[in-house]
């Protein structure tokens, strides 16, 4: 089956009483260029480890193995994930599991792959993203996946955007963030409403020093000051802070100086 083709995607539906899940975000990929431009910002090398989340009825992960890559597929969908392999003549070089990524992210099952490549579900996309780039040393150095436009602009959006958000502030922690492509809401079916991009992420390692504690103040606060975003970070922390700026207005590097300037104060009370 070309699985860029809509009609041969169409057909095998119908003909295996297969109907997409919008719960968990089912919508196939059906567009060869945008299939190609995923892999190619991915810059693999060949035989590359690649770890794949919610590959559907396996176009992308047709392409990487084409490719000369490994892979290991994680589907919640367990029809999809039992017919994966075999449809795509059972590689030695793909490896499927069924089962919820998130679970998968949380065990640690997800760690130490180089590269993640994937059509996240539209659903769970946004939170699959954070829980695998922010486990730091089991993280993948560099993520190539196909997102809604809205939450590829937040990842990428830099400071004083409107767009920017906490999702954004997390992720550029450690990646630098490049929106490769728009793709068209008519090149998946069945079509989404809206429409989706390319995201390449690339592990910077500026701040590989950084400690766990530092790292849990950081989210706290961006988070709190997100929470309250319309507010001006002197209110939102009130008695700590002096600041007419707003949370999007602040860079990562704003963040962790307020995270230090924070632990000092921290550090001061226990002292006095």
């Amino acid at each position: 089956m070309n699985l860029t083709s809509p009609s041969q995607v169409k057909a095998w539906c119908i003909a295996n009483d297969f109907h997409p899940n919008k719960v968990l975000g089912q919508n196939f990929l059906i567009d060869r260029n945008a299939l190609e431009a995923i892999v190619d910002a991915a810059e693999l090398p060949h035989g590359a480890r690649v770890l794949e989340i919610g590959p559907g009825l396996g176009v992308l992960t047709e392409e990487l193995l084409g490719r000369g890559h490994t892979v290991t597929a994680i589907e919640k969908d367990t029809a999809l994930a039992a017919r994966l392999a075999g449809a795509l003549g059972n590689p030695q070089t793909l490896e499927v599991y069924a089962g919820d990524a998130l679970d998968f992210i949380k065990d640690g099952r997800c760690d130490g792959f180089p590269a993640l490549v994937s059509n996240l579900p539209y659903q769970a996309g946004t939170r699959i993203l954070l829980e695998l780039t922010q486990r730091v040393a089991g993280a993948p150095e560099k993520a190539v996946v196909l997102v809604q436009t809205e939450v590829a602009e937040r990842l990428a959006a830099g400071p004083g955007s409107k767009t920017r958000g906490l999702a954004g502030v997390l992720v550029q922690l450690d990646y630098d963030v490049q929106i490769v492509r728009k793709v068209s809401a008519n090149c998946f079916w069945p079509r989404p409403e809206i429409g989706s991009a390319v995201v390449r992420l690339a592990r910077h390692h500026r701040n590989d020093s950084l400690s766990e504690e530092k790292r849990d103040l950081f989210r706290r606060i961006a988070k709190q000051a997100f929470e309250h975003r319309r507010k001006q970070l002197g209110t939102v922390f009130k008695g700590i802070v002096q600041s007419t700026a707003r949370a999007e207005d602040l860079a990562n590097s704003d963040w962790l100086a307020l995270a230090d300037g924070m632990a000092k104060i921290s550090e001061d009370s226990a002292i006095s």
